[in-house]
């Protein structure tokens, strides 16, 4: 038994072996054989923040950094509407072009392979559709979180779920008791648009967290938790 699962470890593709979208993202579903079919398709590269990522053709994993996901109105206006950490999917498989455009919010790192293979895989693989409807179904779950964080919640305790969102994602592995540091990925004005608060607010409500121990604010967007279970006390959930 431990000679067969080690020879079907050794026949994954080099690349694949760590990656953490074949544990916890979409590759999770694949047959070593599908495995080592996509991987010789596929692509890694880096794109540097703010740089949009264009459909052209091809399907991603998320391997780190954040991608901003915007609306844009006919007259100029943008809102920020989702993110996307490792090890998300980027793209949507046999829809329609969306009005959603993706950017790089920090440095991304992707791993990217054409649409066509995944789209006939998902014939073969019913685990790859329900991947991908999970995946489908927990950023709908995701949505619905910050409609009734955005239509209810006070200015508190959204920046507080905001920095929560972060600090989850850049370290899905983390402990709630644990400390964790990060850089804030996006400025007070970006933040202050999502949350539909005014910049103003967002430094108030930071100081404020900051003044109580919640959180270490150094050069304005390094932030340093001791404990991420007193911001989920902030956040009103």
């Amino acid at each position: 038994m431990a000679a067969r699962q080690h020879a079907r470890q050794a026949d994954i593709p080099a690349t694949c072996r760590s990656c953490e979208a074949r544990r916890a993202g979409l590759c999770g579903a694949l047959r070593v054989r599908q495995l080592a079919e996509l991987a010789k398709a596929s692509s890694r590269h880096e794109v540097l923040a703010a740089t949009e990522l264009a459909d052209d053709g091809t399907y991603s994993n998320v391997l780190s950094g954040i991608v901003k996901l915007t609306r844009n109105l006919s007259d100029g206006r943008q809102q920020i509407v989702g993110f996307h950490f490792a090890p998300d999917f980027l793209g949507r498989p046999f829809g329609a072009k969306r009005p959603i455009r993706a950017e790089a919010l920090t440095k991304v790192a992707l791993c990217s392979f054409p649409k066509t293979i995944i789209e006939r895989m998902l014939d073969d693989s019913p685990k790859l559709g329900q991947n991908l409807l999970n995946h489908a179904l927990n950023k709908l779950d995701e949505a619905r979180d910050w409609m009734a964080a955005l239509g209810r919640k006070t200015a508190s305790e959204k920046v507080a779920s905001f920095l929560l969102m972060i600090a989850r994602n850049i370290d899905p592995a983390y402990h709630p008791a644990s400390s964790i540091s990060f850089d804030l990925p996006l400025t007070r004005a970006d933040i202050a648009d999502f949350l539909g608060l005014t910049i103003e607010t967002v430094s108030r409500e930071l100081s404020r967290l900051k003044f109580d121990g919640v959180i270490r604010i150094v050069n304005k967007r390094h932030i340093s938790l001791a404990s991420m279970v007193q911001l989920e006390e902030r956040c009103g959930d």
